[in-house]
């Protein structure tokens, strides 16, 4: 689930007041070990002493987009596997980046002291050059490797021998150029697996507000799904997949309102109604109070109209440009940053369909079955873990890190127990919760 636009607006970002990102408590994972005192841990019927993870960036541990190493520490599937080494588990090595910074994309607050005294947050990116052993093979030296989450990974992509090459992510790690991730992961002869898959397959054409080639169509999902699983279960006849959450979950697309436009000049606004008058466009009007944007649409009269309310605005919409430069009101808002409420209907009708066959296949092979769909949809109402509330909200929320899409330390924390909650049903297992407060949040001094 990689975004290609990794920047965070600005105007959002100043309205999340005193706002801190303390990485030195990262470092405090590394040193916790779970408190399991009065539960006694079990394996059940499951053998979780080889356990292999495949997946996308959510498996690999990408946050505040980009991978990056304290970020792949706190990953689901290597939060799970320390939980596994009370019940029978066994090595469970990740692809570790070399420092802070991966590729160099990656996402951070920079607090700045105004004049008054105010810590306001910043947005910026890597601060330091990225290790140059960061885009560098490291099989031979550190593999091979359990966690096998590929940053924009789509189904199809796990069993394709091309992968490798055109993936910066995969290439660091694969065992050769002509591997796929399907044939590295069973070449460890795994007893145990999970598999969350699928969500790039339609969250791509999500995140490019509609521009990208298109979602996996039903059929091939269907396909590429059941190859991996008749692969994997060659090995590993017990594990556990996990299905995908609707979109509107994650605070990417559920952060600005429709309507955004707040406008209070009466001269300003019988301009603008005036304006699109004599262009022949009166189906665009705007009063006094909140609007919707003026935006292209190829289908509406003139290519332009005002959005819908139900339709989604992405969090990459430059709002600098709606003060500044006329969006929104004279300048139609490009179609890559909204979904239109047909677009939307798509993804949703492709999601739910993914998830259908996510369920049957399951289902066929008594595998267990993490619902991220209904927890993802609970999360929006919000929920308790460990006496803090989480909701999807953008960064007050909890669950998500600063892109918007990916989890947070603490959301890994939270998917890492839906996980084992689902194991734990299915294979009549014992396997320990862990303590979301463990894992560092985002601190509000």
């Amino acid at each position: 689930m990689v975004s290609e636009n990794h920047k965070i607006i600005f105007d959002i970002m100043k309205i999340l007041h005193k706002i801190i990102l303390p990485a030195f408590l990262l470092f405090l994972f590394y040193s916790c070990e779970p408190e399991i005192d009065g539960f006694e841990a079990d394996n059940g019927n499951a053998d979780f002493s080889v356990y292999v993870s495949l997946g996308n960036s959510l498996t690999a541990g990408f946050a505040d987009g980009e991978l990056f190493r304290s970020g792949q520490m706190v990953s689901y599937p290597n939060i799970i596997a320390k939980q596994m080494l009370h019940t029978g588990g066994g090595e469970f090595r990740q692809p570790l980046m070399k420092d802070e910074w991966g590729f160099g994309n990656r996402i951070t607050i920079a607090s700045t002291t105004e004049e008054d005294g105010n810590i306001n947050p910043v947005p910026g990116g890597a601060s330091e050059t990225p290790d140059p052993e960061n885009f560098e093979n490291i099989f031979d030296e550190e593999g091979p490797f359990h966690n096998m989450g590929v940053p924009g990974a789509k189904t199809y992509d796990l069993l394709s021998n091309d992968f490798a090459v055109s993936n910066p992510y995969f290439i660091r790690f694969a065992s050769t150029p002509a591997t796929s991730v399907i044939e590295d992961a069973i070449a460890l002869q795994p007893t145990f697996f999970s598999l969350w898959i699928g969500n790039n397959d339609v969250l791509s054409y999500a995140l490019s507000g509609g521009s990208d080639a298109g979602i996996t169509p039903l059929a091939e999902f269907r396909t590429a799904y059941s190859q991996l699983i008749n692969q994997l279960t060659v090995h590993a006849q017990k594990g556990v997949v996990a299905n995908i959450p609707d979109i509107t979950s994650i605070p990417f697309f559920n952060t600005l309102p429709s309507r955004i436009l707040f406008l209070t000049d009466e001269n300003q606004i019988s301009a603008l109604n005036e304006y699109y008058d004599n262009l022949g466009l009166s189906h665009i009007r705007f009063q006094s109070g909140l609007n919707g944007m003026v935006i292209e649409d190829a289908a509406a009269p003139g290519g332009i109209r005002q959005i819908e309310s139900g339709e989604l605005v992405l969090i990459t919409l430059p709002q600098d440009s709606l003060n500044l430069a006329g969006w929104g009101t004279e300048v139609p808002v490009p179609d890559r940053y909204y979904l239109t409420q047909s677009q939307i209907n798509l993804i949703r009708e492709a999601t739910e369909g993914y998830n259908d066959v996510i369920a049957e296949i399951a289902d066929d092979y008594d595998l267990a079955l993490a619902d991220m769909n209904a927890y993802m949809n609970d999360a929006r109402e919000g929920f308790m873990f460990d006496g803090l509330r989480f909701t999807t909200q953008f960064i007050n929320g909890g669950l998500f890190s600063l892109d918007a899409v990916h989890l947070s330390a603490r959301g890994n924390a939270i998917v890492a127990n839906f996980f084992i909650d689902a194991i734990n049903q299915q294979y009549s297992a014992s396997l320990p919760h862990v303590s979301v407060t463990q894992y560092p949040g985002i601190v509000f001094p």
